[in-house]
């Protein structure tokens, strides 16, 4: 039986890998959607609990938005170097991408600390549910950039040694699919954060 899984796998076709791959991101993906939309419905309910604390975001966090969406941007320039061979460049695209997902962390844990200084908390006795949420949600997308910046150190070093090609850059579709989304994802909760206070 492991000796027909290896010769099956053995000839799967790189079309076909690439599929599989891709639906394998996508389940997770989804999967990850539905985390947060779970913890984004929770919030609204708790909302209207009479008990919610209302207070206005760190404007850090439109300087982490803006790093965000510009690495989206830094990331496509990636894809569309490796379509057009040019693996001189692509170390650079992917360089930017990253440290552009190290300021958007950094300046989240100044949007925490600004948080902090104005008595917002995540838990204690001084804490509120409207805060809690706001952490919770901020963290967990932030373990998923985690994520996604090591995905992209392994790109960058893959870069650096000229292992793509524009026959052979499936690593770097898969994470951009993967950053896009942690992009999208962001910005579906900054705005909720927003708006829905």
């Amino acid at each position: 039986m492991a000796g027909e899984i290896e010769i099956i796998q053995g000839t799967m076709s790189p079309e076909v890998k690439e599929k599989s791959r891709k639906f394998l991101l996508w389940i997770g993906l989804v999967s990850v959607a539905m985390m947060f939309a779970g913890l984004t419905s929770g919030y609204i309910v708790r909302r209207q609990t009479g008990t919610w604390q209302k207070f206005d975001l760190p404007f850090t966090f439109w300087i982490s938005t803006a790093l965000i969406l510009v690495s989206s941007v830094t990331m496509n320039w990636a894809v569309q170097l490796i379509r057009k061979d040019d693996t001189k460049k692509l170390p650079t695209a992917v360089l930017l991408t990253f440290l552009l997902g190290i300021g958007f962390g950094a300046f989240q844990f100044l949007s925490w600390a600004t948080l902090i200084s104005k008595n917002i908390y995540f838990t204690g006795t001084e804490s509120s549910a409207s805060g809690s949420y706001l952490y919770i949600l901020c963290a967990l997308h932030l373990c998923h950039i985690l994520g996604g910046l090591i995905a992209l150190g392994v790109i960058y070093v893959k870069a650096l040694r000229a292992r793509y090609s524009s026959g052979n850059y499936l690593g770097i579709k898969l994470g951009a699919i993967y950053w896009h989304f942690l992009d999208g994802l962001w910005v579906y909760l900054f705005l909720f954060m927003l708006m829905i206070r």
